[in-house]
Formats: C-alpha cells, sequence, structure tokens
C-alpha cells in the first residue's frame, strides 16, 4: 500500500458568513495526476471552496490538506504546491507578458538560470509566443485568460486550481486550453471550475457537482449518468401496425419500454422514444426485432445523456430535496458562494 498522501483531500468542509453556510459538510479526496471538473451553479459554494484549497479564505471548520500538508496549519506551506487562476485574474496592466512571467516566475523561488527556459515552455504551451513582448493591458480576453494559466503553471507545481479558465475565449482559443489541460494529466492535480459542460466532460477524469454548498453527485461522467440518470434511450422512427409493440419491445430487453410516441407523418412515419436500464448496445437486435415484425424503420439512433444532462437532473433532484424539506422558523437569507 502507497504512503503517498493524496493530491487533494477535503474532509467535511465547512464555511459560513455571519450564520449564512455557503459551504456544508464537503468531502472528496483526488490522486496525483488526476483531473477534475468542480460543478455547480452560480452561487453554490464553488469559488469559496476554491479559495479555501488555496490557502486564501479559512474554513470554519473541516479538514484541508494538499499534498499531504494541512491547509489551516500550514498555509504558507501550501501555497509552494498550487498554481492557482481565479475566475477574474487581476493582471498588471502596465507589464509586457515576458515581464511578468518573469516577475512571477521569481516570486516562486524559480531559479534565474532555469526560468528564462521555463517561461519559454509555457510561452510555446499557452501559444503566447507572439504575444511576450506585447502590454497585458493592450491584450485581448482570451489572451489575458492564457497569460493567467501560463502563470499557474509556471513553477510546475503538483496541484493546479483553475475557476472558469476558458471564460472569454473563442472556439479556437478553448481548444488550446482543452490540450494544454489535457497534457497536464499524470504529471499534475488539476480543478477546473467551468459553465462549458463539454469541455469538461472531454477533458476531466472526474466530475463533482454541488449545489447549495453540498456534494450532490460524483465520479466518472459514464457512472454519473447511470446513477442520476439511470437509463438509455433510443429514438426511432417507424410505420406499421405498433399495437404490439410492447411485446416486441420486452422481446428485445425486459427493461426496454416506450417512453412516447409522436403522431404518424404524411408517409406514416411515428417517431418513438424508448427507455432501458440496460447499458448494453440494443440497436441492432432491435431492428432486426421490428423489421422482422412487418414493422418499416427510416431511422433508429441511440441518445447520449451529455453531462449537462446529468448537471441539471443532479441539482434538480438536489432542489427537491430542500423544497421538500420543512421550512426553517425565522428569517432566512439567501446563500452566496
Amino acid at each position: 500500500m502507497s504512503d503517498v498522501p493524496p493530491a487533494i483531500e477535503v474532509s467535511h468542509l465547512v464555511k459560513s458568513y455571519a450564520g449564512v453556510t455557503a459551504v456544508n459538510d464537503i468531502s472528496f479526496s483526488l490522486a496525483r495526476g488526476e483531473i477534475l471538473g468542480f460543478l455547480g451553479p452560480n452561487g453554490a459554494g464553488k469559488s469559496t471552496t476554491m479559495r479555501i484549497l488555496t490557502g486564501y479564505l479559512p474554513a470554519t471548520s473541516g479538514h484541508v490538506a494538499i499534498c499531504g500538508v494541512p491547509v489551516a496549519s500550514h498555509p504558507d506551506m501550501v501555497k509552494r504546491h498550487i498554481g492557482y487562476m481565479p475566475e477574474n485574474n487581476p493582471l498588471p496592466e502596465d507589464m509586457r507578458v515576458s515581464e511578468y512571467l518573469y516577475f512571477r516566475g521569481r516570486l516562486k523561488e524559480i531559479s534565474r538560470s532555469k526560468l528564462g527556459s521555463r517561461i519559454d515552455e509555457v510561452l510555446e504551451l499557452c501559444d503566447l509566443k507572439r504575444v511576450r513582448h506585447k502590454i497585458i493591458g493592450k491584450l485581448s480576453k482570451g489572451f489575458r485568460q492564457r497569460v493567467g494559466i501560463a502563470e499557474a503553471i509556471l513553477a510546475e507545481p503538483p496541484v493546479i486550481i483553475m475557476d472558469e479558465p476558458t471564460i472569454g475565449l473563442d472556439p479556437h482559443q478553448i481548444l488550446i486550453v482543452r490540450d494544454l489541460i489535457a497534457s497536464l494529466r499524470g504529471r499534475m492535480t488539476v480543478i477546473i471550475s467551468s459553465h462549458i459542460l463539454p469541455e469538461i466532460e472531454m477533458t476531466c477524469d472526474r466530475v463533482l457537482i454541488i449545489n447549495q454548498g453540498r456534494v450532490v453527485a460524483q465520479g466518472t461522467p459514464s457512472d454519473l449518468r447511470r446513477e442520476i440518470l439511470g437509463h438509455s434511450s433510443y429514438e426511432a422512427e417507424v410505420a406499421g401496425d405498433l399495437s404490439g409493440l410492447p411485446d416486441l419491445l420486452a422481446a428485445v430487453e425486459p427493461t426496454l419500454r416506450l417512453a412516447t410516441t409522436g403522431e404518424p407523418d404524411a408517409l406514416g412515419f411515428a417517431t418513438l422514444t424508448m427507455t432501458t436500464a440496460s447499458d448494453s448496445a440494443l440497436g441492432e437486435a432491435l431492428l432486426r426485432t421490428l423489421t422482422g415484425a412487418g414493422l418499416r424503420v427510416r431511422a433508429l439512433s441511440r441518445a447520449h445523456p451529455t453531462l449537462e444532462d446529468v448537471f441539471l437532473a443532479a441539482t434538480r433532484r438536489s432542489w427537491d430535496v430542500v423544497a421538500s424539506a420543512p421550512a426553517p422558523k425565522g428569517k432566512t437569507e439567501k446563500l452566496k458562494g
């Protein structure tokens, strides 16, 4: 059994502001080299949690450790293990890109002999070489975001935390950032908070979803689809006598059910939606059964729920739990995260 501690370990984390709980008993751990997507609605507590992880904000209670170092008792040491890019990254408007990275590199205690080559590396990784001599204040939003990412990875810390790293980027720049983050897998542990869910799904090993300061779901995207949605869906355009369809579907897979039936079009084809608890690929058997029963099939496809579907279902479920709970007595306050 390895004695190497997790890159990030969070246990029963709580943060309250004047009696309002913004982070409520969050626990999770992250292995070294893993990439985690950190999701939640606005005000869910994401940014608060990230600030606590980086040592910029004290927790009310709970335990947080970065590479085995407790954040509460050794915040300065923890900062040496972390590269942090906040959502609204404060960059000096009057410095050139290369000057800023040199300045930050020296603050991060990178030796002068290594700093020049390391700056060249991150400029290449972040596609910033052509603006290395430009004033930061004159750069576009996209370039400024990439300067922030370059600064976060400059000292090659074991843990990288990025709050909305792709905000304000165009599709080409998003692809660059996605490839950059993927290249860190196995070398650095990365937490990414973003509202661009397709990017999270393509980049991250695991996803953690919070709402109202609580963890409402965590796992791989495929695990969460099974846990939260609990079914696969098929859609078909079929013409013919559909009266025996339920028996046909049960013959293909006992859990296969007809969910919806659309009105037939001018050619007699109706759009059917079918759901099943099975993860197996049923398309071939379904097509063979339908055509074998004399039905005409114009189209058949399997719907693949996206991370957005999982996110909406998980947060909606957590709101439903809150709505069904007894209302607290006295004055209520709006959460801020």
